[in-house]
């Protein structure tokens, strides 16, 4: 059995004395690793830098078997941005997230373009504010989509300032005002478009967060990827 496919490296995990086990998520194959002979010598690290947009050949005597991974470097997103710290976290809790996050060897295109279109928004500087959207698409890829298009108490379109967070529905702020203690905010860049400034960028963490956490990681006894705390305190107010 064997494939060729583009993929993300999203983890390497040493196996033996050189080489190492290769998280991929291949725009076809869904997530699916192999084994990378060699990937812990100086010559092949570079490639398996998670982040790298990559072409991947995977070989196995059994489609179930670990099987091994040849990869080639289509473009090193993990080098572009090792001297900076934010960008540098956003690429690693993306990469972490994603490989907790979804299921092995089960297809999951739009992910794949999702991920690769983040890592290249990095260059930009309008990324934190691709990087909160990305995750609400994650949770939206997941099955777990929020529902921002109107005021779950009132129908209103207009004027959300909210999110409940056991329903994952907007709510407008004159609907909220009661039990606006208990509620999440939500920033207006999702809501207006545009680019939210650091604190809004903060809240939309923090409201990406609360439904990661329930649906993506408590269900997997997880914990939060350290990236994305240090991402979170990038935009600490």
């Amino acid at each position: 059995m064997e494939w060729e496919d583009e993929a993300v490296v999203l983890s390497v995990r040493r196996h033996g004395e050189h080489g190492g086990i290769v998280n991929l998520l291949t725009r076809s194959h869904g997530r699916h690793a192999g084994l990378v002979h060699g990937a812990q010598s100086k010559a092949k690290s570079g490639l398996v830098q998670p982040g790298n947009h990559v072409r991947a050949w995977w070989r196995g005597r059994l489609a179930e078997h670990l099987g091994s991974l040849r990869v080639e470097v289509l473009h090193a997103h993990a080098g572009a941005v090792l001297d900076d710290p934010a960008r540098l976290a956003a690429l690693s809790s993306a990469c972490a997230l994603v490989d907790m996050a979804l299921p092995e060897r089960q297809p999951h295109p739009g992910a794949f373009v999702a991920l690769e279109a983040l890592l290249t928004a990095l260059a930009a500087e309008s990324w934190p504010s691709v990087y909160v959207h990305w995750e609400l698409a994650l949770l939206r890829d997941l099955g777990f989509g929020l529902d921002l298009s109107a005021c779950a108490a009132t129908g209103v379109t207009e004027d959300l300032g909210y999110v409940s967070p056991r329903t994952g529905r907007a709510v407008s702020r004159v609907a909220g005002e009661a039990w606006k203690d208990k509620l999440l905010i939500l920033p207006r860049f999702l809501v207006e478009g545009g680019e939210g400034d650091d604190g809004q960028i903060r809240q939309g963490l923090t409201l990406a967060g609360v439904f990661l956490e329930r649906h993506v990681l408590a269900v997997h006894h997880l914990a939060m990827p350290a990236a994305r705390i240090r991402l979170v305190d990038r935009f600490r107010a």
